[in-house]
């Protein structure tokens, strides 16, 4: 029996570098995977049911001012105007040159088939299993992707963070890794590990990053694009620490990945729960969505940014009126945000239904008008080429995809 260990082995075997497979940055949820194909998929779960309303406010609609009297939306209220209809919360306006240069765009009335109960963990499931329905055991869509594409192994994909991202659950190998984790490694077994892996330059890379991560050493530098690509530049709050936060070292390490072999990355952000005060809850939470785009923006560079897409989806949407805290409840209909130089971005995306109490649903959260897997289906089967019939079959097993809203530039 050979001696030598594999990379998957090593991935296996936490014990050998001493630490538990709960501590090691190779084992707890990012999710990224190493392929043959080129492009880049990223997957940001926002947790907590997102006010898609509220993120691209349809102020254009003469009903909505008056279902959210106090909470002030519109150009008139700092929102950004996208397009004469949509304004952008002004909390997402550094984002701004990335939506004139084509690589932002927002698809509104989308919603998964959950419907009614509005219970956070029973939609999160249901999202991350990319099924019509809740079921006892199963693996999570992102996965099943995974599963029918060829050479895919443990640097494919990874998935980031303390929880657990069901969304990379699977037959297919993926790596877990997270920010928080303290290696602990003694100098002498640091070095064991680096002998390990001296002959896979990336993999020593990885690791690298991991012990860097782990020190919270990392600085995130301003977002920036090369003036010979139309001079614009974008600087996020230059009052911030240098020390980067959870979403800044989630996404550093997911970049640094992403310009590697990993061809998918996978994590969720919380505080999108807004049931009161959510004027001041909720620009705190784009602001960290916000910078983690910037984030892989600056650091996947131009030319992998080029060919990424980025998809943040939530359980459900808030309801179409404002409750008496200030706030808004679970609801139903609700927005995907896209980004990436893959995308074809500064426009708004999916059929509007409407404010009307009629357009409603129930009367009261706004009309989904599509299944929120079809235009992640549409995406996926343009960036690695998958059929039809696999992602409505196998990926997202009895969805009907229907037409191509052709959201890859």
């Amino acid at each position: 029996m050979s001696n030598t260990l594999t990379r998957r082995a090593f991935l296996g075997r936490s014990a050998l570098i001493g630490c538990s497979a709960a501590a090691s940055p190779l084992f707890t949820p990012v999710t990224f995977a190493a392929a043959p194909w080129d492009t880049r998929l990223v997957v940001i779960v926002l947790r907590g049911g997102m006010d898609g309303l509220d993120v691209v406010q349809p102020y254009g609609d003469p009903l909505f001012a008056a279902m959210r009297p106090t909470l002030k939306t519109g150009p008139v209220n700092g929102a950004v105007d996208l397009d004469g209809y949509f304004a952008l919360h002004p909390a997402l306006a550094p984002l701004m040159p990335l939506w004139q240069a084509g690589e932002l765009g927002f698809m509104q009335a989308v919603s998964t088939p959950y419907r009614d109960k509005r219970s956070h963990f029973e939609g999160q499931d249901l999202l991350e299993a990319g099924t019509t329905e809740l079921m006892a055991a199963r693996d999570g869509w992102l996965n099943r992707m995974l599963q029918l594409l060829p050479q895919v192994d443990s640097r494919t994909a990874f998935a980031i963070g303390h929880g657990d991202l069901r969304i990379l659950d699977g037959q297919a190998p993926v790596s877990d890794w997270t920010p928080e984790a303290d290696l602990s490694l003694s100098p002498q077994t640091q070095r064991l590990a680096e002998e390990i892996m001296q002959d896979d330059p990336a993999f020593h890379a990885a690791f690298s990053e991991a012990l860097n991560l782990s020190d919270g050493s990392l600085e995130i530098p301003p977002l920036e694009e090369e003036g010979d690509e139309g001079g614009m530049m974008m600087s996020m709050d230059g009052d911030k620490p240098a020390r980067p936060g959870r979403e800044e070292q989630v996404a550093a390490f997911a970049a640094d990945m992403l310009r590697g072999p990993a061809r998918v990355a996978s994590f969720s952000i919380n505080g999108w729960d807004t049931h009161f005060n959510q004027a001041r809850a909720l620009p705190q939470a784009l602001e960290r969505l916000a910078l983690t785009i910037a984030t892989l923006r600056n650091g996947l560079g131009s030319e992998v940014w080029g060919k990424t897409a980025v998809v943040a989806v939530t359980e459900f949407g808030r309801t179409a009126r404002e409750n008496g805290t200030g706030g808004t409840d679970h609801g139903t209909g609700g927005t995907m945000v896209m980004a990436g130089g893959a995308i074809r971005g500064g426009r708004v995306y999916g059929d509007w239904p409407g404010l009307a109490e009629a357009d409603l649903y129930n009367g009261r959260d706004l009309m989904p008008t599509r299944d929120i897997r079809a235009p992640i289906g549409w995406l996926m089967r343009g960036m690695t080429g998958l059929s039809v019939s696999d992602i409505e079959r196998t990926v997202f097993p009895g969805l009907d995809l229907g037409s191509d809203p052709r959201i890859l530039g």
